[in-house]
C-alpha cells in the first residue's frame, strides 16, 4: 500500500520544478523531466535529503540506473556514506558483466551490471529518478541478485502510480516522494 503524500515546504518547491514534457520519447508518452530540479542546488539537497531519511544505517550501497539514476543515486550514496554501483546500457561497462533485458513502457532495453559489483549479501539501496511500469527497477533488483547482493528497497524521486510498476518489485520497500 502506498502512503499518502506529505510533503514540506522544500520538497513542494522541488516538485513544483518538475516539468512536463509532452510526446517524449514517442507520442502519447507525457515525460516528467527533473533537469530543472537538478539545477537548483537548494531542491536537488532537499530531495537527497529527503530519499536518504529512511534508509540511514540500513543499506551498504546504492545501485543508480543510467542516466538519471546514476545523478540521484551517487549524491543519496554520498548523503548516506555509502558506495555507488552504476547499473549501464549494454556494452558500456568496462569489465565482466551480467545482462539482464527487460521492457519499458516504450519498447525493451538491457541492463548490465559488473560480476563483482556486490559482496555477497550486501544491502542495495536501488535508486533511479521515475518508477513507470517498474521494468527497469525490476531488471535492476535481479542484476542485484545475481551477482551477490540483497535489495534492501527501492528509492525514487517520482513514481507513475496509474502505470502499478510497484507491483513489479514484490514486498520490498519502496519509497518514491512524488506521486502522479
Amino acid at each position: 500500500m502506498q502512503k499518502p503524500q506529505v510533503l514540506d515546504d522544500d520538497l513542494i518547491r522541488a516538485k513544483a520544478l518538475v516539468r512536463d514534457v509532452p510526446d517524449f520519447p514517442k507520442k502519447g508518452i507525457l515525460f516528467r523531466d527533473v533537469t530543472p530540479l537538478l539545477k537548483h542546488g537548494p531542491s536537488l539537497a532537499a530531495i537527497t535529503r529527503a530519499l536518504a531519511d529512511s534508509w540511514r544505517g540500513r543499506v551498504d550501497v546504492i545501485a543508480g540506473m543510467e542516466s538519471r539514476g546514476f545523478i540521484f543515486g551517487a549524491a543519496l550514496a554520498v548523503e548516506l556514506g555509502v558506495g555507488f554501483i552504476p547499473v549501464r546500457k549494454s556494452g558500456k561497462l568496462p569489465y565482466k558483466t551480467e545482462s539482464m533485458r527487460y521492457g519499458l513502457e516504450y519498447g525493451h532495453d538491457t541492463l548490465e551490471i559488473h560480476v563483482d559489483a556486490c559482496a555477497s549479501g550486501e544491502r542495495v539501496l536501488i535508486c533511479d529518478d521515475l518508477i513507470a511500469t517498474g521494468g527497469t527497477a525490476a531488471a535492476t533488483a535481479q542484476l542485484v541478485e545475481r551477482v551477490g547482493g540483497k535489495v534492501a528497497g527501492f528509492s525514487f524521486v517520482i513514481e507513475l502510480v496509474e502505470l502499478g510498476g510497484r507491483a513489479k518489485l514484490g514486498k520490498t520497500p519502496i519509497e518514491a516522494l512524488f506521486t502522479y
